[in-house]
């Protein structure tokens, strides 16, 4: 758990689940990332869905709901998911029900950040998780996710999102918003049109940013190493250099949502003149 101003932060475990090495590390060579990354058999690294509670001012948010636990066989077996475990389960272990969520945020709404919004009913269909939650997402992405193309498709399951707007659950943000105090949504498109990430702290005082999958672990820092799973990789490059030239000159803490090993940490400048982790943070 950590303190940022006036809000306290508490990392849940959404589940792991392992994608391929190559998708994950775009044009980066095998010989390079896997230096860094081991992989198994199949080529596939081994990576968390972290979460993050937020509690401020009288607000709970939940920044990402992980996999969740609605997985047939077949995808479990190609995503190399080997749990049942939902958000639900690590809110339970940090004291929280999930009706005392009443803001869900997603970066984006693929699978592995949207899964835990729905479970399956009795009779078969879904119903949401989160009844007494708004779910914050960019009208961008929210168009985009129920109109997939055959390049997103399997990423955005319709069981985790049409729920949602049939219950009329949903706030659409248009670019940067505040959705509690000292809290913001902030547009870092490029692995999707409409990703965003989240900025937690007053301007002035200590800040921390949820960073989604723009930057989905520590050594994607690099600002080359993009994944292949990015719609536009070159924008996802001047999204990553426009946040850490923020990030180092307020001295954010950057948080990093599917590095199995590493939570977040503070960036630097090196004498290259490249973006490094200067200090690894553990909350």
């Amino acid at each position: 758990m950590l303190t940022i101003g006036d809000a306290r932060l508490t990392l849940v475990d959404g589940g792991s689940f392992r994608l391929d090495g190559g998708a994950m590390h775009g044009v980066v060579p095998k010989t390079l990332w896997s230096k860094l990354v081991s992989c198994d058999g199949l080529n596939r690294c081994s990576y968390s869905t972290r979460c993050l509670l937020v509690e401020v001012a009288g607000r709970r948010l939940l920044v990402e709901t992980g996999n969740g636990d609605k997985f047939p066989p077949k995808l479990k077996e190609i995503y190399g998911i080997d749990h049942d475990r939902d958000v639900g389960v690590a809110l339970r272990e940090a004291g929280v029900a999930a009706d005392d969520i009443d803001t869900v945020v997603m970066t984006h709404m693929h699978f592995d950040h949207s899964g835990g919004t729905t479970r399956r009913t009795a009779a078969g269909g879904f119903e949401p998780v989160f009844r007494r939650a708004r779910h914050v997402v960019q009208r961008r992405e929210w168009e985009d996710a129920t109109r997939p193309h055959e390049r997103n498709r399997a990423s955005y399951l319709q069981e985790n999102i049409a729920p949602l707007g049939e219950a009329g659950l949903l706030q659409l943000a248009d670019g940067e918003t505040e959705i509690a105090a000292g809290v913001r949504v902030v547009p870092t498109p490029g692995h999707t049109a409409g990703h965003q990430s989240v900025l937690i702290g007053e301007p002035g005082g200590p800040r921390a940013l949820f960073l989604g999958d723009v930057v989905p672990t520590a050594v994607h820092v690099r600002l080359p190493w993009v994944m292949a799973y990015d719609l536009e990789p070159a924008r996802t490059l001047e999204t990553k250099r426009a946040l850490f030239t923020r990030a180092v000159a307020e001295d954010w803490l950057v948080i990093w949502g599917h590095d199995p090993d590493h939570q977040a940490g503070r960036l630097t400048v090196d004498k290259d003149g490249n973006f490094v982790v200067r200090e690894l943070v553990t909350i």
